[in-house]
């Protein structure tokens, strides 16, 4: 497979093109081993159905000329009812746009598409939710049809001849599309609503993203090969906050232009090398920012006070600019970062002959790795409640991460991006539940014996976060419930099979199904729930909103011994790579760096850690009755102990649609805190 740069030849008698905000590290030109080892990687991720055949790539091809015509078929139709001049209604156009891992040629077997339907000014957003909705009903090769019309970023989602399909909408201000129509120009935002300039994003940013590397089709070998190891490894979710389809996408193209030459099996070798010497807050730019005078919200640490506070910031390259991974926490970016490291290692094995390319695909052994663990179980009392129940829970993990990172003696906590059905003996017959699994390291008690930790707030907070938005949405129906436990490494068997804890080697296919639940997810506020999905369609246009931690419920303690655990200390690694987007450096954006604010959580409650173990005066009354308080457990208990919820059997739902913060109140009607909580006792 000798896939050689379009831009120069091995003479070097034309000027490469120079692609990127420095120059390259490298031109070297590849080896014959190095086409030797790109086939051999090749090899070594068909077997995840990493690769379509001829007969899908063709079915796909199909399933949008027939979307294509479709649109066409409607716009004409919607212009008569206009009053359009029918000399005119021919040319009106219409057009639909692939973008994401489709438009990016990395999409994998059975993968949706991502796509916009873009129409002529006389075309309403109403009328793409109403009479194409209902042109899309009356089509027999059509089904799952489902209009998401009050998201962050609208869609219609649906399977088109068995193709999952997320539609977008973007009305421009033009009289007609042309079939040639270049979706990059920035004058095309002007006069835009923010929905519409929205739903462009995606494809302007994954456009720029293939204009952007030397040579297209080592880029999309090496991304397939990120994305596979991404996935694998569990760091593949921008929801959770690790990286979504786009930032991979975007990393891996800063890579190619790095080394503009290299084949696939060198510039995933690179991809680590480069990524793991990386000194984050420093930006990830593939192109200096433009200037666009059309006054859209765009990311600049500079002028944005917000900005400052990302930290791992990955910008993509279309006006306007925006940070891909405002989600990434303290921990996530330990994690990855720990990851990079490994991969460089493994590849440096597999190019010296040591070891062969699986090797870089095996799953990490994260029920094996932690002490202590946090089992978050969401659960519903029928199928549809639970897939639109474990959606919201699931959106909001990252405020939980944000909370326990921000206690002083929570060095690392890690999520699982995959979910876990409850095992049958654990639940109910009419009981859907889904666990998600989050490793804990706590810090080593010094100059004490034991240093009590209380875990209530913490968890209090996210759950009252959770309830708010599902009240306010009338979501929360009878049934759904939100338990989380403290559980030792050696309890885990209660919680999953063995096969499970065994670390049996799945495929792709397998661990995008568990991760799943079989369903797509959209959360309230428009962002995809897969956890492998390839794109971040509900990157916001602006920092998120910094609002107040809401006030948490006080309840009485009781305690459970843990015994002590520690990280080991990573290193600083300089950056190798220079000329990045200034970054603040301000004492407070410091402090914040460190600790590493969530994105739903006030700046201001975010820079210290917060102190955990309140002194005894400060603990409640014991309440008499039947909400006293539980008796601590023995030394060597190791019955796993429920962090307190709240009872979701009211009913009161809020007029507002809007999501909530901190001011919204809690639902009252037949709200009841369990009155018990989880102290932990730290040995030295």
């Amino acid at each position: 497979m000798r896939e050689m740069s379009g831009a120069n030849t091995h003479g070097g008698q034309q000027p490469q093109k120079h692609y990127g905000v420095t120059s390259p590290i490298s031109l070297a030109y590849p080896k014959e081993s190095d086409h030797i080892y790109t086939q051999k990687l090749i090899e070594a991720m068909k077997p995840f159905g990493v690769f379509e055949d001829e007969d899908e790539q063709n079915h796909r091809l199909a399933v949008l000329g027939k979307l294509n015509a479709l649109v066409k078929e409607w716009i004409a139709e919607i212009s008569e009812e206009k009053d359009i001049p029918p000399s005119a209604i021919g040319s009106v156009g219409g057009k639909i746009f692939t973008f994401g891992s489709y438009r990016l040629g990395v999409h994998t077997k059975g993968a949706d598409i991502d796509a916009l339907c873009v129409a002529p000014r006389h075309v309403q957003r109403e009328d793409f939710f109403q009479s194409f909705f209902e042109k899309l009903k009356k089509h027999e090769e059509i089904k799952d049809l489902l209009a998401v019309e009050d998201a962050f970023v609208p869609v219609i989602k649906f399977k088109f001849d068995g193709i999952e399909i997320d539609l977008l909408f973007a009305r421009l201000a033009l009289q007609s599309i042309p079939e040639n129509l270049d979706l990059r120009g920035d004058s095309l935002l002007r006069n835009l609503d923010i929905r519409c300039i929205r739903s462009l994003n995606g494809c302007r940013v994954t456009d720029e993203i293939l204009s952007l590397v030397p040579n297209k089709e080592n880029f999309r070998l090496t991304l397939r090969a990120i994305k596979l190891w991404a996935k694998r490894r569990g760091i593949y979710s921008n929801m959770l906050g690790f990286l979504g389809g786009v930032s991979w996408a975007m990393l891996v193209a800063r890579t190619c232009q790095l080394y503009p030459n290299a084949v696939a099996a060198t510039l995933v070798h690179k991809f680590f090398l480069v990524f793991s010497k990386w000194e984050w807050p420093n930006a990830v730019l593939l192109k200096q920012p433009e200037e666009s005078n059309l006054n859209l919200p765009v990311w600049d640490p500079r002028v944005n006070p917000s900005d400052r506070y990302h930290l791992m910031p990955i910008i993509t390259p279309a006006y306007p600019q925006q940070n891909s991974t405002y989600n990434v926490s303290t921990s996530t970016r330990t994690i990855m970062s720990e990851e990079f490291k490994t991969g460089l290692s493994v590849t440096d094995e597999i190019l010296r002959g040591k070891a062969e390319w699986p090797k870089l695909f095996e799953p990490p052994r994260f029920f094996q790795k932690y002490k202590h663990y946090i089992v978050l179980a969401a659960s519903a009392s029928t199928e549809e409640n639970h897939l639109e129940w474990i959606g919201l829970v699931e959106s909001k993990i990252r405020v939980l991460i944000g909370n326990l990172e921000r206690n002083e003696y929570i060095t690392l906590a890690h999520v699982n991006p995959q979910s876990f059905p409850g095992l049958k003996e654990n639940r109910t017959e009419n009981e859907f539940v889904s666990m998600w699994f989050i490793g804990i390291i706590f810090k080593k008690a010094e100059n004490a014996e034991s240093v009590n930790i209380d875990l209530t707030q913490d968890i209090q907070a996210f759950t009252d976060t959770v309830y708010r938005q599902a009240n306010n949405v009338s979501m929360l129906k009878e049934g759904m419930k939100i338990e989380a436990t403290h559980v030792k490494k050696r309890q885990l068997h209660e919680y999953l099979p063995p096969d499970v804890l065994q670390k049996k080697k799945k495929s792709l296919a397998d661990v995008n199904r568990t991760s799943n639940g079989g369903t797509k997810r959209c959360s309230l506020d428009g962002s995809q729930l897969d956890s492998s999905r390839d794109t971040d369609c509900g990157t916001p246009f602006s920092s998120p909103t910094p609002v107040n931690r809401p006030d948490v419920l006080p309840v009485a303690h009781t305690a459970i011994p843990l015994e002590n655990t520690c990280l080991s200390p990573g290193s600083t690694i300089p950056t190798m790579l220079g000329r990045n987007m200034p970054h603040a450096t301000s004492p407070s954006s410091k402090a914040l760096l460190a600790n590493g604010p969530s994105s739903t959580d006030s700046i201001n409650s975010s820079a210290p850690k917060r102190p955990c173990s309140p002194s005894p005066d400060s603990s409640p009354k014991r309440l008499k009755g039947p909400d006293k308080v539980r008796p601590p457990e023995s030394l060597d208990g190791d019955k796993p102990m429920p962090i307190p919820t709240i009872d979701t059997t009211r009913t009161q739902r809020l007029s507002s649609n809007e999501l909530p913060d901190a001011s919204s109140p809690l639902p009252t009607n037949n709200l009841r805190v369990v009155k018990n909580s989880i102290r932990l006792t730290l040995n030295r």
